[in-house]
């Protein structure tokens, strides 16, 4: 699902024009990564939190050099399902099952507690 695919549900299901409902969804949108961006928990009931996590930093590897790589400390955007969303299948034991068997659901599948 892509945000035009919202919005056009939001236009259909509460009957208001698709330029009011992008703007709505816009709004949402931003207010959320402005919550973010300040480091505020997004709790949304029966859906999931999203919360802001200190990133530890730490050495990597270039995979094609195996050149050691220092990895800077920062932020990362973490989601973790609520239970309403747990009890429709979307788990964290569901998706390493998914990972190990080699299943790529694409970028819009709803994982727990990864980073964006």
């Amino acid at each position: 699902m892509i945000k035009l695919d919202i919005v056009n549900r939001v236009a259909d299901r509460t009957g208001v024009p698709k330029m009011k409902a992008e703007q709505a969804v816009d709004a949402l949108f931003n207010s959320m990564k402005e919550a973010l961006a300040r480091g505020e928990r997004i709790e949304l009931r029966g859906f999931g939190v999203f919360v802001v996590k200190p990133r530890k930093r730490g050495i990597g590897r270039n995979p094609r050099t195996s050149e050691e790589v220092a990895i800077p400390p920062g932020k990362t955007i973490r989601f973790k399902p609520g239970k309403e969303l747990q009890a429709r299948g979307f788990s964290a034991e569901d998706d390493s099952a998914a990972n190990t068997s080699g299943a790529r659901e694409g970028a819009a599948s709803l994982k727990s507690d990864t980073e964006y």
